[in-house]
């Protein structure tokens, strides 16, 4: 399959793995990249720009395809040196750059200069075309459904990725719910030139987290999410777990007296990691898209990718084909 995102990053199939938080390893990426999609290491999971240069390392040992590096920013309690991040990366030839949320104006020079490629992730249309304005060369739209930070607009993609599509002239990557080749398709129809699988990919052989974790995404279903900072205004989509309700029984309580101070120590981020590598589903917030109702098996990657462009192909040949036929 052939499309603009195919050709820009270099890619067989235009399926990209999104950047997560304690999951975006050199063994994950290295597995997508390997199965013909674009695997994609996250920056900030990594403590040190040291680390990260080891990592970006440690995954050209795993494949010889092109992967990217997630960088997300974000006002933080201790300083990011973004800076330094965003030297390794260039200094590692790394080509591609997934960004969120805040703007990367302020490394686009950067950027653009040493020939990476940005897609930057934007939950809304507004938000879309400013990072075109900058100069990304793609973005990943992210819908209301997905997992992690959907933004305050509530807009899912049915809508989200045809109001886009019909301003944008950069190539655009469908983000958020994404977990089928039937919506692979859907996507593409809706003018999409790829997609963007978070969720589904932390349901793998190859994800470097816990199996209770995997486990726990295959048995729940898409009603087993919860939107928790809603009072913050800084919404986020996690698995609903014992800490995630009781985050909202606060947040209830709280009205609008409501404070992160309330709730700090229990979504400390330290808490997820365990959760993630330790497997105890309940002990942090972890974040989950409602995609995991569409989430049955644990396959390689090289599995999932064959089976996503699989159906989607056959679901644009035939099933919508045949609505034509006569």
């Amino acid at each position: 399959m052939k499309t603009r995102i195919t050709e820009m990053l270099g890619i067989e199939y235009p399926i990209v793995q999104g950047g997560m938080q304690n999951v975006g390893y050199a063994e994950l990426a290295s597995a997508v990249s390997n199965a013909g999609a674009l695997g994609i290491i996250t920056g900030l999971t990594q403590p040190t720009p040291e680390d990260l240069d080891k990592e970006i390392r440690r995954c050209k040992e795993m494949t010889d395809k092109p992967f990217g590096v997630n960088l997300t920013l974000l006002p933080t309690i201790k300083p990011v040196p973004y800076e330094e991040y965003v030297r390794v990366i260039i200094e590692a030839g790394i080509k591609v750059v997934e960004t969120a949320g805040r703007s990367p104006e302020p490394f686009m020079a950067q950027f653009n200069e040493n020939g990476v490629s940005v897609i930057h992730k934007c939950t809304s249309v507004r938000h879309a075309l400013k990072a075109q304005k900058l100069g990304c060369s793609a973005v990943s739209v992210d819908g209301f459904e997905c997992a992690g930070h959907p933004g305050e607009d509530d807009v899912p993609n049915l809508v989200l990725l045809p109001a886009a599509a019909k301003v944008l002239d950069i190539p655009m990557i469908a983000s958020g719910g994404i977990g089928t080749g039937t919506q692979m398709a859907a996507c593409l129809a809706l003018g999409a030139e790829g997609i963007n699988m978070g969720t589904r990919f932390m349901a793998t052989k190859e994800a470097p987290i816990h199996e209770n974790i995997k486990k726990a995404i295959v048995e729940a279903s898409e009603l087993d999410t919860a939107l928790v900072y809603r009072p913050l205004r800084n919404t986020a989509r996690v698995y609903k777990n014992k800490v995630a309700e009781k985050v909202n029984e606060i947040e209830r309580e709280a009205g609008k007296d409501m404070k992160f101070e309330l709730i700090r120590d229990m979504v400390a981020g330290t808490r997820g990691k365990v959760s993630l590598t330790e497997g105890d589903v309940d002990y942090g917030i972890w974040t989950s898209g409602i995609v995991q109702g569409l989430i049955h098996s644990i396959p390689s990657c090289d599995e999932l990718v064959q089976e996503i462009m699989s159906e989607c192909t056959e679901t644009i040949r035939n099933r919508l084909n045949n609505l034509l036929a006569g």
